[in-house]
């Protein structure tokens, strides 16, 4: 059986770009997640920031084929806890605590827990992560810093957000310590809201190429 931070390399490593989104209604969270499938970016971050967002991401995890849907801004084990019941593959967070790593240690669901400093990538290491949410990215130093960082903690990998635009992620994915970057521009609100499902998916298939 894999590990965690091998199932999490596999997920992170399927498109360049994760979506973070947050929704109200799940026929919406449907309707984007497959035109950001289509687009070829299946792996999808939906945030715990509306009352809807549990059943959003169980809808999307039930509803449409190819995602990989994740649930975002888990602050605690109570919340962690109910993101695994409902079928998240994967969690995120914007920092990090011990009783959230400690919650983790006892699911086979890989978090992706945030950071902002080496001291606090040193810690999440020394408890075994490989891969690391670097947040919020822009306002934290950015791609340089990132940069910066890489010779001393040469055994992690970063997925910054925070701040990321189409024009900004290629500097962070030419980064060799950058697996992949999270962003909502792929899925503006405009576009939702006027249910233009084929500009979303054209917007998930120009960021499904950044890396290439």
């Amino acid at each position: 059986m894999k590990n965690k931070n091998e199932r999490l390399a596999e997920i992170l490593a399927l498109a360049p770009v994760v979506p973070v989104l947050q929704f109200d209604d799940e026929e919406t969270a449907v309707n984007t997640s497959r035109a950001l499938v289509a687009g070829g970016l299946p792996v999808i971050e939906i945030t715990l920031r509306t009352p809807k967002a549990l059943a959003c991401i169980a809808a999307v995890a039930k509803q449409v084929d190819g995602a990989v849907v994740g649930a975002g801004t888990v602050l605690t084990p109570a919340m962690m806890g109910d993101c695994v019941a409902i079928g998240c593959q994967f969690l995120v967070s914007p920092g990090v605590t011990q009783d959230l790593i400690d919650a983790n240690s006892k699911t086979d669901v890989p978090l992706l827990p945030g950071v902002a400093t080496p001291s606090e990538a040193m810690g999440l290491m020394a408890e075994g992560y490989r891969y690391l949410k670097f947040f919020p990215a822009e306002q934290a130093g950015g791609a340089a810093y990132l940069k910066s960082i890489a010779p001393v903690l040469q055994q992690l990998k970063f997925c910054p957000t925070g701040g990321l635009t189409a024009a900004k992620a290629p500097e962070y994915l030419s980064l060799d310590n950058v697996v992949c970057v999270g962003g909502s521009w792929v899925a503006p609100k405009d576009k939702i809201a006027s249910g233009d499902w084929d500009g979303i998916s054209a917007l998930a298939a120009e960021a499904s190429q950044l890396n290439q």
